[in-house]
């Protein structure tokens, strides 16, 4: 498949990991680039599922598990693979609407829609078929990220999306040639809305596994990861490292992304002890959150390997 008619990830994901292919490929197992088998992929942190998205077009595997804790991602890919056509007809609304606008217009429309986004969280059972408009909330989902600033998924205490408004110009809400590929794309992956130790019991031989956590803050300023109400502290970081271990006395190929602590503190071995034994590479990324645009730029991460 052509660069061309590669499918791409339909959400804006603060860290995405779309930037790093080129690098990731080089960092995969060999049997995942062809000089072995891997027959089965899992990964337990899908987020925007960048690296999902290239494996499936581009290796030869014969079984896909994704898992998504957070219930809003994870009904957004779910709903795009069950009734896409839904999703889309509900966007081409939101868009039709969104278009028309002033930028003053625009904004308020933003706003509106998150308001009612997290007013309609309260009835909205995603583990209940029709109570809620699965399609809906989807689409809601996906206007919110592409119209909010630098497409964060964040949320308080409540659990309330609380993004402001993006101010883009003309921002791509949706392409509809891309939904209905993703569509096709996740028919042939097992999808769930789980804790990531979910992996530990499906692990099967012949098996990789990609995590891509919450990345660890460098500093108290650079927590975007609030992507769930529970957050992702050390303390979830070591239950993580614990299934790594796990799964790399199962017999798996296991490879995991984070932050890398040196970047602000070179005494920081928080990893290196985490993950002590293993291949740790650090790789080139783009700092692109950060409000101030004057502190934003190449960066270090970190990538963790069992092999």
């Amino acid at each position: 498949m052509n660069k061309k008619s590669q499918v791409k990830p339909f959400l804006k994901w603060a860290g995405g990991k779309t930037q790093l292919i080129e690098k990731f490929k080089e960092l995969f197992p060999e049997e995942l680039n062809g000089k072995g088998i891997i027959k089965h992929y899992y990964e337990p942190f899908l987020g925007g599922g960048a690296v999902f998205f290239w494996v499936a077009q581009n290796c030869k595997i014969e079984e896909f598990h994704i898992n998504e804790f957070n219930p809003e991602i994870f009904v957004c890919f779910d709903s795009i693979k069950k009734n896409v056509e839904s999703v889309i007809k509900e966007l081409i609304l939101l868009k039709q609407k969104y278009i028309k606008l002033n930028e003053t217009e625009k904004e308020a429309f933003f706003y509106e829609i998150r308001n009612i986004y997290n007013q309609t969280k309260k009835e909205f059972n995603y583990k209940k078929y029709g109570k809620y408009k699965w399609s809906k909330r989807t689409a809601l989902t996906i206007f919110l990220n592409k119209t909010c600033f630098n497409g964060l998924y964040r949320v308080n205490s409540l659990g309330e999306f609380n993004v402001p408004f993006g101010r883009y110009k003309n921002p791509e809400i949706f392409d509809e040639v891309n939904l209905m590929a993703v569509s096709k794309l996740l028919e042939k992956t097992k999808l769930t809305n789980d804790d990531f130790e979910i992996v530990k019991t499906n692990i099967k031989p012949d098996s990789f596994v990609y995590f891509d956590p919450p990345y660890r803050p460098l500093n108290q300023t650079s927590s975007f990861n609030s992507y769930a109400t529970t957050g992702f502290n050390d303390k979830e970081q070591l239950r993580l490292s614990h299934t790594f271990r796990i799964l790399d006395k199962q017999g798996a190929k296991v490879m995991l992304s984070n932050s890398d602590p040196k970047n602000v503190n070179p005494n920081d071995n928080f990893f290196e002890d985490l993950y002590n034994g293993y291949n740790i590479v650090r790789v080139d990324a783009k700092r692109m959150i950060n409000s101030n645009t004057s502190k934003r730029g190449i960066i270090k991460e970190l990538v963790i390997k069992n092999y």
